[in-house]
This record gives structure tokens, sequence and C-alpha cells, in this order.
């Protein structure tokens, strides 16, 4: 009998493709939206759970890395501001919520800047249009 080896809720969300990133798996677990086959709610990203458990999620994906980005994709829709061709600064990037909607709202640069370090999500990190600034405090630059 072989034993089926147990891993997180979130490692899990990853490897099946169904987010980019650890995070952006545990936040939809924290938010309730992902189940098991069973459609049993799983509710903690770090139970360990078998790991060839099929896993899906209800609702939409978040289109961006971060909630933020719901909130000032929505802003440059009501403000109609178009971001086409331009460049950005990001001042507290994060995880670069607002570089991530620049970008996709058709922003030719995003300069993301950010006291902290390690935080900006993978996929801008590796994107050529992404400046990435760690470590800089824009009142002291």
């Amino acid at each position: 009998m072989t034993k089926i080896k147990k891993e997180r809720v979130d490692v899990l969300l990853v490897e099946q493709g169904l987010f980019e990133s650890r995070e952006q798996a545990k936040r939809s677990v924290m938010a309730g939206e992902v189940y098991d086959q069973n459609n049993q709610r799983l509710d903690k990203p770090g139970v360990k759970i078998a790991g060839d458990a099929i896993l899906h999620v209800k609702g939409k994906k978040m289109p961006y890395v971060s909630r933020g980005g719901l909130k000032l994709a929505k802003a440059l829709k009501v403000f109609n501001i178009d971001l086409k061709d331009k460049t950005v600064l990001d001042i507290g990037a994060s995880t670069g919520g607002f570089t991530d909607v620049a970008l996709q709202n058709g922003a030719k640069m995003s300069y993301a800047l950010d006291v902290g370090y390690n935080q900006l999500a993978w996929k801008l990190r590796e994107d050529p249009r992404v400046k990435v600034m760690e470590r800089v405090n824009f009142r002291y630059s």
C-alpha cells in the first residue's frame, strides 16, 4: 500500500496551476473560495491534505496581484484616466498592485519603489517594463 504524501492547501493550489503564488492562494483560501473534490470548503491555507486532492476555486479569479488592484482599476475607469504609453511611478509598491493595473492598462513602464524589499510579485519583478527600486525611501530620495 502506497502512502499518499500530504501537502499544504496553498502549495497544492499553486502546483495545480490555480494561482501564481502561495500568497494569492492563501488569500483565496481565507476568503472561502477554495473547495475540494467533495465540495467541502477549505478555509485554512496551511492545513495538509492528500497531495492528489483535486481542488477548485469558486468565483472569479483575481485579475491583479493584490485586491487593491480592483479599486485602482475602477478609479481609472471612473476618472477616465488613460495610461496607454505612459511611464508611471508606484511609490510604496509593496506587492505591486498599482504597477500591475498600470501595465494591464497600457503603461509602457513602471518604476516600483518601496522602502521594503522582496515584496513585489514575481511576475512583476520579471517583467522588463518594471524597474524595481527596493530599499528606497521616497521622502529622502
